[in-house]
């Protein structure tokens, strides 16, 4: 059975609308609007099979929206973020704080994987890099309700979680892992990135400040795209060029001097800033609707229950908590609540999933553990945030103001 042009234009729309009050009951809830996404694609796809309709392979459309989606994210982050010096240690604090709890997640899963399959360890990696990374998309929409710090930090660990994590994914995809001739070209590329982010970072904004044609943020989206999607295909870090990309333009005018005032012209430049954050929140919603509404589309629930998927699938998560909470409270020493619960596995598990090759594939492992995974850590994210209640937060703003007097 076949759908109407017309039907299909109204249940877009309708999935658009539904969405938004998502949003309106996350923000009144703190329930994440992407786990209700999920449960409305999960929905959808028992529907349309209860009324006749033939399941489709959205498998393609998934990667495509994920990969979009991921860019749009990660923009709308970095355009949040202020940098200065006093932000130094918050920016180091979240950097070793993704960077620690995404390797011994890893090594942790990947030996668990490793006892349980009874398959090379370097392979069982490879399956653990994607569910160590913490869910920027998930995650990032979710902390509206966080006081400030507590938001920088979850944005700022999300969004290394995301980068070191498909940085580390790409380096095990190479040939004669762990040599000295793959650690080098590894490097070279880091650094090819970060010197590519600089630079069409400074391009894109002086573009954005000399540029009179209204029609041009879709522009510079586009361009941001491409330099993405041919990094990602000679395996940069091209996520950093986004991040970097945000960090600039947001940062933008105390970057630019008084002898550069003149090329590029602050009062515009602050007005590009501004519509460039209402347009990116806006393409970042649409994008991420569609894309967790497919996902929860593509989760066969059956699969969910299989006793396997369920044992390995809690071990993990368990593993996961464990992991985060031995960092933050006896190495970074900071309130664990709600960050503890923060750790969702979303976006980049899927992309990285079903980027695997052939050759590094385990053919005895149960794509349920994944999809279990990402399911069960968006929950606990969900309950975390429920119990973080407004005297919670109020407590914490006022032991900040004491500690800073």
């Amino acid at each position: 059975m076949e759908l109407h042009a017309h039907v299909i234009i109204i249940i877009l729309s309708s999935i658009v609308i539904l969405s938004y009050f998502f949003t309106l009951i996350s923000n009144k809830t703190n329930i994440p609007s992407v786990l209700l996404l999920i449960s409305t694609g999960i929905g959808i796809k028992y529907l349309s099979a209860h009324y006749g309709y033939v399941e489709k392979d959205v498998d393609v459309l998934v990667k495509t929206l994920g990969a979009i989606g991921l860019i749009m994210i990660i923009l709308e982050a970095a355009l949040d973020l202020d940098v200065h010096k006093k932000k130094i240690t918050l920016v180091r604090n979240s950097f070793l704080s993704a960077l620690f709890i995404f390797l011994a997640s890893a090594l942790a899963i990947a030996y668990l994987l490793q006892s349980w399959l009874y398959e090379p360890f370097m392979t069982a990696f490879v399956y653990a890099i994607p569910m160590s990374i913490i869910s920027s998309a998930i995650v990032i929409p979710s902390t509206n309700n966080l006081p400030h710090e507590k938001k920088e930090f979850i944005i700022y660990e999300s969004s290394f979680s995301d980068i070191l994590g498909i940085m580390v994914f790409n380096y095990f995809l190479m040939d004669n892992v762990l040599s000295f001739s793959s650690s080098l070209a590894f490097l070279g590329r880091v650094g090819l990135a970060i010197a590519v982010s600089i630079l069409a970072s400074v391009l894109l904004v002086y573009l954005l400040s000399k540029m009179e044609h209204s029609l041009k943020y879709f522009l510079v989206f586009a361009i941001l795209s491409i330099v993405y999607a041919s990094g990602e295909l000679i395996h940069l870090p091209a996520l950093l060029i986004v991040l970097v990309f945000g960090l600039v333009l947001n940062n933008s005018p105390k970057i630019v001097i008084k002898r550069y005032s003149h090329k590029v012209p602050l009062r515009k430049l602050i007005g590009v800033i501004d519509f460039m954050k209402s347009i990116t929140a806006e393409t970042s919603f649409l994008i991420r609707t569609f894309f967790f509404i497919l996902f929860g589309y593509t989760i066969n629930l059956r699969v969910l229950i299989e006793p396997d998927v369920v044992f390995i699938g809690s071990i993990i998560v368990a593993i996961l908590l464990f992991i985060r909470f031995l960092y933050l409270r006896l190495i970074l020493k900071t309130n664990l609540f709600p960050e503890i619960f923060l750790m969702p596995r979303g976006l980049v598990t899927i992309l990285l999933f079903y980027s695997i090759p052939a050759s590094k594939k385990l053919s005895t492992f149960n794509v349920g553990i994944l999809f279990y995974v990402v399911v069960l850590t968006s929950i606990i994210m969900a309950i975390g945030l429920i119990f973080y209640k407004k005297e919670d937060k109020a407590r914490y703003l006022k032991t900040t103001e004491e500690n800073a007097i």
